[in-house]
């Protein structure tokens, strides 16, 4: 019976030879017999599929006659057509490593392993108003894993250094081989022995019991920047969780901010209110106002409406060293509740003079 080749890779009968060995790659990977969940079948069609479509010649002839036509091996050669040019002859047999295999799938192969690193940690941390604005510097207490602080991660007694690692010869990495029906599969790993290292120290640190990584707590300083707002984060690089082997992780700290009684910040402005009496809006008056540089005396000029407002220049969020953004003042016209008789009788007079 017909086989097509194309459909059993998920590939367009354009497809590349790159995207044919991608897509033979990916099945591969998803039907392997060792697998618990792999499909002995399945490996056998896929395989059957890409030792057709990888060869010019064997693609032409399928092409063109389809896989009953001559030389195309039909399907039940096993895993005889498995083509294992590029693959290393072991003394077992074949032997070929799945980092190259399936480099594609997982971002890299032979010589391109991801760097260990330490987790990543976060933390919140609370500033009051007038902190934020004009930041501040904070200390923070965080329990981690951190480099020992007697051998400086290296997990050698200071002054007797390290040597190479007996178990990976230095590599930093292990070679596992696995016998399978395809052949031996070979793995690399990270060694155990030295965390990647390759070194190891010859007399191993009594206060990290030569792990080069303690658990403690300690004391952080946090450099709060001016301006800074409710639920920004700040990176502190490398202060995150420590590792054997690898680089630190990074600390990343929430910042929430208290609200101020009186002010709210509106982008590098500073907002607040003030009543006035009615008197005041009519006659004008001084007024001293409350900002985060301190009390500041602010005339109120006669004739002022609702909805008013007077601007302090400079005296809001810091844009840089010289310049600041403006403290806005919104001015509520305060009306009694009740009028003394004396009181109505100077209003009727007002009202008569048409104000």
């Amino acid at each position: 019976m017909a086989k097509d080749y194309y459909n059993i890779l998920g590939v367009s009968k354009g497809a590349s030879k790159d995207e044919v060995k991608k897509a033979f790659h990916k099945l591969a990977h998803k039907y392997h017999p060792d697998k618990k969940d792999g499909d002995e079948s399945k490996f056998k069609e896929v395989n059957e599929a890409y030792q057709v479509l990888s060869d010019d010649q064997k693609r032409a002839q399928y092409d063109q006659f389809g896989s009953d036509g001559p030389q195309m091996g039909g399907g039940g050669q096993g895993f005889g057509g498995f083509d294992f040019s590029g693959f290393q002859q072991g003394n077992g047999g074949f032997e070929f490593d799945l980092g190259d295999m399936f480099g594609d799938l997982f971002g890299g192969g032979r010589g391109r392993s991801r760097e260990r690193r330490g987790n990543d940690l976060q933390t919140t941390i609370t500033l009051d108003f007038k902190e934020s604005i004009f930041g501040t510097e904070k200390e923070i207490r965080v329990t981690k894993p951190s480099t020992c602080n007697t051998c400086k991660g290296s997990g050698a007694t200071p002054g007797t250094g390290v040597e190479t690692c007996s178990q990976c010869n230095g590599k930093g990495s292990v070679r596992n081989i696995q016998r399978t029906i395809l052949g031996s599969i070979a793995t690399t790993e990270t060694c155990g022995k030295c965390h990647g290292v390759g070194k190891i120290p010859k007399t191993p640190c009594t206060t990290c019991k030569g792990n080069g990584v303690v658990n403690d707590t300690r004391t952080i300083k946090v450099s709060i920047p001016a301006g800074i707002q409710n639920g920004e984060t700040l990176r502190l690089q490398g202060m995150g969780e420590a590792i054997t082997g690898g680089p630190s992780g990074d600390l990343y700290v929430r910042v929430s901010v208290f609200p101020h009684t009186s002010i709210i910040r509106n982008g590098h402005d500073l907002v607040t209110s003030l009543n006035i009496k009615l008197t005041d809006a009519l006659l004008g008056a001084q007024y001293a106002i409350e900002t985060l540089d301190g009390s500041i005396p602010v005339t109120i000029p006669s004739g002022t409406k609702v909805g008013d407002q007077i601007t302090l220049k400079g005296y809001g969020v810091p844009l840089s060293e010289k310049k600041r953004g403006n403290f806005i003042i919104k001015l509520n016209i305060k009306l009694p509740e009740k009028i003394s008789k004396h009181a109505r009788e100077v209003i009727e007079e007002l009202k008569k003079e048409g104000i």
